[in-house]
């Protein structure tokens, strides 16, 4: 009898949730409607930002988009699944954790974020000191390299934030990123994001950040590498 109660709430609730996203959506046959039909309620996008250089466990998630409650990171997991943008499996042995990732159909939203990253940079209201995680920094970085400023420049950066360690590759105007060992990396980065982010985009020297930022490696590279990636200027009102 339990077991029926549990798998009835269960139901009632899932129609609950169908309800509520059939009431959202736009029925306009605009594609743009249609994707906001997919991916806009709260939270989406920035679930499907933090899957961008590859696949997070629960736990992960929580961690990074620490606004999210438990509840809600778990209904756009499974909206964001329904509708094919990503998908969950199990690690193989020894981890055997449960992990989400993008399909490759929602590998091809970034191009979306980075429109996005580069207007709303403009906006007079933007506050570059509140939470910033470290796929937000490496998907900005990917936005904001200035080819010119990076042209003829090859190199391999490298970055320990908290837990974690990724490294950076400089070639051809570009760059990419992927979680990976920094060790043997031509220059090394070490602090929280958002000192990471002073650095590069806020303009602020080494020296001011020393305790919070470590910079092991090139030191030439090191101050070339922070002025490949400038803000575009404000927007005026009423411009």
């Amino acid at each position: 009898m339990k077991l029926e109660k549990i798998t009835e709430s269960a139901k009632v609730e899932g129609a609950k949730t169908e309800g509520a996203r059939a009431a959202r959506r736009y029925d306009d046959a605009c594609a743009a409607a249609h994707a906001l039909d997919l991916v806009g309620d709260r939270w989406a996008l920035l679930v499907m930002r933090e899957l961008m250089l590859g696949p997070k466990r629960f736990s992960d998630l929580r961690q990074d988009l620490p606004g999210i409650s438990a509840n809600v990171l778990t209904q756009r997991l499974d909206g964001l699944e329904a509708v094919g943008v990503l998908a969950r499996r199990r690690l193989p042995p020894p981890s055997g954790a449960q992990v989400y990732e993008l399909t490759p159909w929602g590998y091809e939203s970034e191009p979306i974020f980075q429109a996005l990253g580069r207007w709303a940079a403009r906006s007079p209201l933007h506050d570059p000191t509140l939470p910033f995680s470290a796929t937000s920094l490496f998907l900005s970085s990917r936005t904001m390299i200035d080819p010119g400023r990076a042209a003829g420049l090859s190199a391999r950066i490298g970055f320990r934030i908290g837990s974690e360690s990724f490294l950076a590759r400089l070639a051809d105007g570009a760059i990419s990123v992927e979680r990976g060992p920094a060790e043997g990396a031509d220059l090394i980065f070490t602090g929280p994001a958002p000192v990471i982010a002073a650095a590069v985009y806020g303009g602020q020297p080494f020296a001011a950040l020393a305790g919070a930022l470590g910079v092991e490696g090139d030191a030439v590279l090191a101050r070339r590498f922070v002025t490949l990636f400038p803000l575009p200027p404000k927007a005026r009102a009423g411009a």
